[in-house]
């Protein structure tokens, strides 16, 4: 609506220009101040519309003065300077319209990509259906070029899908039967089905829309600090002014100070290079939720990490199978994972996952008694076979587990006993491993300015000191409640802006204690995701070393517009109080500067 105005106000305005210059090309000077007034009044009456409702909010800005020098031209009988700056003032609205919209494309180009409607298997056929009606368990047909409505996991044999919108990843990547998908991927192979898990509105990509149009109506610190600082430099200007009248009595230079400081570079430079700065992280597979969080994030000097899911991959999987004489590794853990069959475990399942892609066939375990938090025990194909911590196992067989299977074992090693026929047959060792972009993160870290890394974890402290030596921490905190990881946030937070980054719901109250509280993964947990400011659309943490090198110079590049903006402003006043600046003279220069710092703001974008 604001676009379409400023289209049509400009559009006026230059026809008047055009109009009255013909007129005088043709001698009728007078009609010409005529034509040149009339393409000046909407851009004023629309003008003071803006200030009214501007005041009616509690915002005072740059506004005015504009109002103020076109009022004043047309007083002073300047109308060819009054539609310069009508005319100006309606092309910085439309350039800023432009600059704001070329700033906000990538985050906009993520809302576009949302399904409306999708194709599901209803008895022996296949219905269209609005994506609302989606509930987990539906089954749906989704063709080469569509974008996937809700999470899901591939019901066919393979699925081959462009992650582009949600990770910036341009190659497309392929995903086996049984793998969960995302929603706002498209399907560039062929056709596949896809088994819903979640309803749409509770899917990653609606969650990321959501997430997306909070962040485009929020506004920054910053900004709000440009604001304020409009008001001083709207005194300062009618200052000069003032200044000017007493020294020379000549309103056509009180006039041509108007002029010049209309608009000001504090309006446009500082959302604009925010907004690119968001636009550039979201197209990374980084969703900064505001400016004001883009903000924060460049001013970041001590991070927190969670360990689980953060600096290792949050699931633990087989380091080495420790057999005894007359047990081999295979036959171990194929016993083990057919008895964990009938767990719930997370550690049952890791087994049976490892057995699974060692193409171990499982067999039906029978009898199974489970002691919750300590084992279980039963039978598999006929042999009694327990399974667990090592007192519990060793309770279930004649004997104590020999020195030389326990010897080196590392702290950070989950250690699960097998008993076989009560013997013990030997110890599988589990460890979550460490991502392999952790150690490189952590130094990009502290490159970046990172003063502080801490990491602090709810799991053993044994565990998360392992870790925390093997990647280098200033800081190792274990056996943490959620209520103790926000006390540790608060703890660091006189060292500097504190970053926590996590990916559990027991991670959210700290998410939202920390100045800039970071989720892995939009797919994770809901609170995780919406008590941060940022979300990592992918499962990885380099990104968020490049969006914290985006926000810094975003935030960079906004001062310095800001900076250089108001200098040549107060410069050009200064020539236009000494009548080196006449008033239309003095338009165009504005003009120019406005441009200027606007170009310089979209520089966050590359």
């Amino acid at each position: 609506m604001r676009r379409q105005q400023s289209r049509i106000l400009i559009g006026i305005a230059a026809a008047g220009l055009v109009a009255g210059g013909v007129l005088v090309s043709n001698g009728q000077a007078i009609a010409a101040g005529w034509a040149w007034s009339a393409a000046t009044a909407p851009v004023l009456a629309g003008l003071f519309v803006q200030i009214i409702l501007s005041l009616r909010r509690g915002d005072v800005g740059l506004d005015i003065v504009a109002a103020l020098s076109m009022s004043a031209a047309l007083a002073f009988g300047e109308p060819l300077a009054a539609n310069v700056v009508a005319m100006m003032y309606a092309g910085g609205q439309v350039l800023e319209d432009f600059a704001q919209g070329r700033a906000r494309r990538e985050m906009t180009a993520l809302m576009g990509r949302v399904a409306q409607t999708a194709m599901r298997f209803e008895g022996e056929g296949l219905r269209q259906v609005a994506i609302a009606a989606i509930c987990p368990g539906d089954r749906l047909l989704i063709r080469q070029g569509d974008v996937l409505p809700v999470d899901g996991r591939v019901g066919s044999a393979v699925a081959v899908l462009d992650l582009s919108a949600l990770t910036g990843e341009s190659l497309p990547q392929t995903f086996q039967e049984g793998a969960e998908v995302l929603s706002g991927s498209a399907c560039t192979g062929a056709a596949f089905q896809l088994v819903a898990i979640r309803p749409a509105a509770e899917s990653t990509y609606a969650g990321i829309v959501r997430l997306v149009e909070a962040a485009q109506v929020s506004k920054a610190p910053m900004v709000r600090m440009a604001d304020r600082y409009a008001i001083g430099f709207l005194a300062l200007t009618l200052a000069i002014a003032a200044v000017t009248w007493l020294l020379t009595g000549d309103v056509i230079r009180v006039l041509s100070v108007l002029v010049v400081a209309t608009p000001c570079p504090l309006i446009l430079a500082v959302p604009v290079a925010l907004i690119s700065g968001m636009s550039r992280t979201a197209r990374m597979g980084v969703l900064v939720k505001g400016g004001g969080v883009l903000e924060a994030l460049s001013r970041v000097r001590t991070v927190i990490l969670d360990k689980t899911g953060t600096v290792t991959h949050g699931q633990a999987v087989i380091t080495d199978i420790r057999a005894r004489k007359d047990f081999e590794a295979a036959e171990i853990l194929r016993a083990a994972a057919s008895l964990d069959q009938a767990s719930g475990h997370v550690v049952a399942a890791a087994l049976v996952k490892a057995a699974e892609a060692r193409g171990f066939a499982l067999s039906a375990p029978a009898d199974v008694v489970e002691t919750p938090g300590r084992g279980l025990a039963g039978r598999v194909e006929g042999r009694r076979v327990a399974l667990g911590g090592i007192d519990f196992v060793t309770g279930h067989t004649a004997e104590a587990a020999p020195d030389d299977l326990l010897e080196g074992i590392d702290p950070g090693a989950l250690t699960v006993a097998v008993a076989i026929e009560g013997r013990l047959a030997g110890l599988i060792l589990l460890q979550d491993q460490i991502r392999a972009d952790a150690r490189p993160m952590l130094d990009a870290l502290r490159q970046t300015g990172c003063r502080r890394l801490v990491l602090a974890s709810g799991d053993r402290g044994d565990i998360v000191r392992s870790v925390g030596e093997q990647l280098g921490f200033d800081r190792v905190l274990g056996d943490l409640s959620p209520e103790a990881k926000v006390l540790a946030v608060r703890d660091e937070i006189p060292n500097g802006p504190v970053m926590m980054v996590g990916d559990g719901v027991n991670d959210a109250p700290a998410l939202a204690a920390a100045d800039v509280g970071v989720a892995m993964g939009a797919h994770g947990t809901a609170s995780s995701s919406e008590a941060a400011g940022v979300v990592l659309l992918v499962d990885e943490l380099a990104p968020l070393v490049k969006a914290m090198a985006i926000a810094r110079r975003s935030r960079a590049i906004a001062l310095q517009s800001v900076v250089a903006g108001l200098g040549l402003s107060l410069a050009a006043m200064a020539l236009a109080g000494f009548g080196y600046l006449p008033p239309v003279e003095g338009a165009l220069t504005q003009e120019a500067i406005d441009v200027a710092v606007i170009l310089n703001a979209l520089r966050a974008l590359r």
